[in-house]
C-alpha cells in the first residue's frame, strides 16, 4: 500500500478496466519487486529460486472496485517473454474455503499462500463467465452442445468429488 501515484488501465477498446497501475518511489521499489518474485518462486517452482534471474515485475495493478482493493502483478519471463499474474488480496475464511473447495472438485490445482490476513493466489486462465456470455455467446462458430456437454461434465466431476 506505499504506493504514491497511479494511472489508470484501459483495455484494447479504451474503455476503463477499474485496475489502475500503482508506482513505488523508487528506494522502495527495488525490495517489492524482489519480494514479489520470490513469492512467484515459491508458488510455481517449489521454492527454487534459480528462476529468479529470469524474471521481472512489469506492472502493478490495484483493483479499485474490489471489495478486497486486491492487487495484480505481472511477472514476465526474460527468456521467452511469457507472463503470468499472481493476486494479493486480503485473506478471509469464505475466500479460503471457496479456493479449497474448488481445488478439491477442478481437475486443475490451484495453488495460494495465506500469510496472516494476506491471500497470495494464482492466477486462474480463461475469461469471466459474464465476458464469454457478453462477448462470445453469439458468435455464430460457438458450437453450443459442446459448450452444454463440457458444463455437465463439470457438474458430475464436482458431485463426483462430493460425494
Amino acid at each position: 500500500m506505499r504506493f504514491n501515484n497511479s494511472i489508470p488501465l484501459y483495455d484494447k477498446k479504451g474503455i476503463d478496466t477499474l485496475w489502475e497501475s500503482v508506482f513505488y518511489p523508487q528506494d522502495d521499489m527495488k525490495e517489492i519487486h524482489e519480494s514479489l518474485k520470490n513469492i512467484y518462486a515459491i508458488m510455481q517452482s517449489g521454492g527454487d529460486m534459480s528462476v529468479l534471474k529470469h524474471l521481472y515485475v512489469d506492472r502493478i495493478d490495484l483493483c479499485v472496485y474490489g471489495n478486497t482493493k486486491p492487487f495484480r502483478i505481472r511477472i514476465v519471463n526474460k527468456i521467452n517473454d511469457n507472463f503470468d499474474y499472481l493476486y494479493i488480496k486480503n485473506a478471509d475464511a469464505s475466500r479460503i474455503y471457496g479456493l479449497e473447495l474448488e481445488d478439491l472438485l477442478s481437475p486443475n490445482r490451484i495453488r495460494f499462500l495465506i500469510h496472516k490476513e494476506t491471500l497470495i493466489e494464482e492466477h486462474v486462465v480463461g475469461i469471466p463467465g459474464e465476458q464469454f456470455i457478453r462477448t462470445r455467446l453469439d458468435d455464430p462458430e460457438l458450437n453450443k452442445t459442446r459448450l452444454a456437454k463440457e458444463f455437465i461434465k463439470f457438474n458430475e466431476r464436482c458431485f463426483v468429488r462430493l460425494l
